[in-house]
């Protein structure tokens, strides 16, 4: 019984061309003297750069470690001398240089010890961190680092696509390497299954791929399912293929894991096979080149080869060519500069002829006929956001769903006023992300600021608080001695030895003066009958000389 299909909404037919380089087996390219790997392949952070000029690397050494959560490795293609590590062209839309290692080859291709990954017995949080070391991404265009997309984020994955459709014209790498390693594929399917715990394993793959149907079909296990989908553009985006598949609409805003899905290339499975099967980083892809070269075709060929060794490999560009493109026409861009290096995310380069791509016409005013958004597969309104997009009104494009454009380029293939609406969408969301940066930035700032005041204060008051303890301290003991004092002048006894001792020191102090002392009251009798005889001894002899210490009291 086959499978029941849901139908997307939208779509375009656009000519395929896919014949010029399908009809050939993969070509693996020899080894270069030199390659260029950036150290950005991924959406995330770039990789952190591990060497340094005149290092010498091997074959699979990480040159690059991930930085941050959403960030891969990368690794040397070959074996070699690092010659540079510095800013070099990038295939990019922007046209701007990034870091790369730049590698002189030593013609050895001397490789590491490759460790395969007993990936049914490793503990999975593992597994995944040695996927991140081993530098895989999405080799679907997205290049979104596979470890997080094999997590199966707390409630579990039921559903496990892989997404063979290639429903961009003139792109057919996907399609070859399904027709010569459909059991490669299927082997890392097997542990993409295995690390999401899916129940079900479903295989997409475009009607107009007889033999890469036959293939996968063959070498699939009973429990997987290989199912041929409509011929139509852009099936191959992750929501459509969800939606066509098993009826799940994936909400606004959201992922297809939201509803329990999960979507890889299978070019992502073929190299995560590699990957556990022999312990090898992404080393390489299959590239297609193809358009007005002399032989049009898919290569295998190392990351960070030079796009014009891709040029070569297929001939080279024909006479009259008048530029290239980097992916599909519907959602590539023009490469600005040939050195630019092979990465993870570039799937096709593509040599224009006036012939086959004609000068775009001139941009006429919108009329509103609503063609945009018959055609949109993702139900938006293109017009509405490209009106606000243009009168840079972000927060009202924002409103019409800005975000959900996947960037197919349908709206724009079908606007009768040649109207480039996916480059105002692309610039209303950049113009997006960057506000929203530095509101981040401020915000940031102010809680910084907030948190200083906060310190300050604080410190203010525990300052002012220690000197208030101070103060309260000095007036408890101040009033614990004056208590003490009150406490002895209130005591009978000690006045009486106080007054003695007084008495006695006033007569030392008159004796000294040469003043008898008189005042004896209160002294003992016996003290009184020894001053009584020294006053008369006194009298008697004349003496002049007075006594200077009081006599002491008979024990």
């Amino acid at each position: 019984m086959s499978r029941k299909l849901f139908t997307c909404n939208g779509g375009v037919h656009p000519e395929g061309h896919k014949d010029a380089s399908s009809g050939t087996p993969i070509v693996i390219l020899p080894l270069l003297p030199r390659y260029v790997v950036p150290l950005r392949q991924h959406i995330g952070a770039p990789a952190r750069a591990l060497v340094r000029a005149g290092d010498a690397v091997l074959r699979g050494q990480m040159i690059g470690a991930a930085e941050g959560y959403v960030s891969t490795a990368a690794h040397a293609p070959t074996s070699g001398r690092v010659v540079a590590v510095e800013p070099h062209e990038v295939p990019h839309p922007s046209g701007l240089t990034d870091l790369c290692v730049v590698i002189e080859s030593d013609g050895l291709d001397q490789a590491v010890e490759f460790q395969p990954l007993d990936w049914r017995n490793l503990d999975p949080s593992a597994l995944r961190n040695r996927i991140r070391d081993l530098g895989l991404a999405g080799l679907g265009g997205a290049v979104f680092p596979s470890f997080i997309k094999l997590n199966p984020e707390g409630a579990g994955i039921d559903t496990l696509i892989l997404n063979g459709a290639e429903c961009e014209p003139w792109i057919t790498c996907d399609d070859r390497l399904m027709r010569e390693r459909a059991a490669e594929i299927l082997q890392g399917v097997a542990v993409m299954r295995h690390m999401l715990g899916a129940r079900e394993v479903l295989i997409g793959i475009e009607d107009n791929k007889p033999e890469a149907l036959a293939a996968m079909r063959a070498a699939a296990a009973a429990d997987v399912e290989v199912v041929a989908v409509p011929t139509l553009y852009p099936t191959g985006g992750g929501k459509q293929l969800t939606y066509i598949l098993t009826g799940r609409e994936t909400p606004t805003g959201g992922r297809s894991t939201d509803v329990g899905v999960q979507v890889f290339n299978v070019g992502t499975a073929y190299a995560l096979h590699r990957a556990v099967a022999l312990g090898e980083p992404m080393l390489s892809r299959v590239v297609t080149v193809t358009g007005h070269v002399a032989a049009p075709g898919n290569y295998e060929a190392r990351l960070g080869t030079p796009i014009t060794d891709l040029l070569l490999a297929a001939g080279g560009a024909l006479p009259g060519s008048i530029g290239k493109l980097v992916g599909g026409p519907m959602m590539g861009f023009d490469l600005e500069d040939n050195a630019a290096p092979l990465t993870k995310a570039v799937n096709c380069i593509i040599v224009k002829h006036s012939s086959l791509f004609p000068a775009k016409p001139a941009v006429l005013p919108c009329i509103r006929c609503g063609a945009c958004a018959r055609a949109c597969p993702a139900d938006l309104q293109p017009f509405e956001m490209y009106w606000f997009a243009r009168a840079k009104d972000f927060g009202k494009a924002q409103s019409y769903d800005l975000f959900d454009c996947i960037e197919c380029g349908c709206c724009s293939f079908v606007c009768p006023s040649h109207i480039p609406l996916v480059d105002f969408f692309r610039f209303a969301k950049s113009e997006i992300w960057e506000r929203e940066r530095h509101k981040h930035d401020a915000d940031q700032a102010r809680a910084r600021h907030e948190f200083k005041e906060f310190r300050l204060e604080r410190e203010k008051q525990e300052k002012a608080e220690k000197l208030a303890a101070k103060v309260a301290e000095n007036k408890a003991r101040d009033a614990a001695a004056a208590a003490g004092v009150a406490e002895t002048a209130a005591d009978p006894e000690a006045e009486r030895k106080k007054a003695i001792l007084q008495a006695a020191l006033d007569r030392a102090k008159k004796a000294r003066e040469g003043v008898t002392p008189r005042n004896t009251e209160n002294l003992p009798p016996a003290v009184e009958k020894q001053i009584s005889e020294i006053e008369a001894r006194r009298a008697e002899s004349g003496a002049a000389q007075p006594e200077t210490d009081p006599p002491r009291a008979e024990s």
